[in-house]
């Protein structure tokens, strides 16, 4: 009887320990998990501060800080150069622990007008459209989904959809 009442704890305190794995596992992994990621074009310091405005030129920048990650929707004035550090944990999404934009603005000439750094302050949150926009065709009842083609012109038995009466019959 002692024995039964051992094994009935053990399979009792089970659970409780996968608990305390597991959450050692996180604790381990926050401590040694992979090391951060650059992505993107990150500009450095140095020489982000060689540029002065009226002075270099679309060729000179590119030559300076490389292509940018995202030039300007509607015009060729403005070039971002966009970077981020992340790290991915297990099981977890990809985390962003850090992200620099980098916003240099051309004159008319090709020319340096502006360079600035954007923070979280200058992004805008773009509020999402829930409604969908109807497809015709695709709405259909319970009866024309069960008897779809019946009654329809241009559909013939062998599925050819051909609506000419003189193409239907059978020619010699």
């Amino acid at each position: 009887m002692a024995r039964r009442t051992h094994m009935v704890n053990v399979f009792r305190a089970a659970p409780l320990l996968v608990l305390l794995g597991l959450g050692g596992c996180a604790w381990i992994g926050e401590r040694i998990g992979p090391d951060p990621i650059m992505r993107g074009n990150n500009v450095d310091a140095e020489r982000l501060s060689q540029i002065t405005p009226g002075v270099q030129t679309r060729a000179d920048v590119e030559a300076l800080l490389g292509s940018p990650s995202a030039r300007g929707t509607f015009d060729d004035d403005n070039w971002y150069y966009i970077s981020a550090r992340t790290r991915t944990q297990p099981g977890r999404f990809l985390e962003v622990e850090g992200q620099r934009v980098v916003a240099i603005s051309f004159n008319r000439q090709g020319v340096v007008a502006n360079v600035r750094e954007l923070t979280q302050a200058d992004g805008r949150d773009v509020q999402m459209v829930s409604r969908e926009t109807p497809v015709p065709g695709n709405d259909r009842s319970l009866l024309q989904a069960l008897f779809g083609n019946i009654g329809r012109p241009g559909v013939d038995r062998s599925g050819s959809g051909s609506s000419n009466p003189a193409a239907m019959t059978r020619r010699p």
